[in-house]
C-alpha cells in the first residue's frame, strides 16, 4: 500500500510537502516546504534525500549508501540508519524556505 504522497510520485507528479519531525535538521526543519520530484533507488546517490518506504513506515531521509543488490541504506541526520530499501518514491529537489507560500 503507497501513501498518498507516494501514489503521486508514482503518477510522475512533483509537489511541495512539508514534512514533520526534528530528525533531519539542519538540513530540513520540521515543516519546512521542499519539493519532492519522482525517482527510484536507482537514480540516487549517496547524500540525497529522498521519500522512501523503509519496513512499512514512509521517511524522508537520508541515503547513506547504495548497494546494487540491497538498494539504499536510509537514515537520518541524527545517526539513527533505518535500514535498506527499493521503496524509494522520490526525492527532494530543492528545501524551499520555511516563508514559502506556494
Amino acid at each position: 500500500m503507497f501513501s498518498p504522497k507516494a501514489q503521486r510520485l508514482l503518477n510522475g507528479e512533483s509537489f511541495v510537502s512539508r514534512e514533520p519531525g526534528n530528525s533531519m535538521v539542519p538540513k530540513i526543519y520540521s515543516r519546512q516546504p521542499v519539493l519532492l520530484t519522482p525517482a527510484n533507488w536507482s537514480e540516487v546517490q549517496k547524500g540525497d534525500i529522498v521519500y522512501c518506504k523503509v519496513r512499512g513506515n514512509f521517511y524522508t531521509h537520508l541515503v547513506l549508501a547504495i548497494n546494487p543488490d540491497r538498494g539504499c541504506l536510509i537514515g537520518n541526520n541524527k545517526g539513527r540508519v533505518n535500514g535498506w530499501t527499493k521503496n524509494v518514491h522520490g526525492k527532494v529537489k530543492e528545501v524551499l524556505p520555511m516563508d514559502y507560500a506556494g
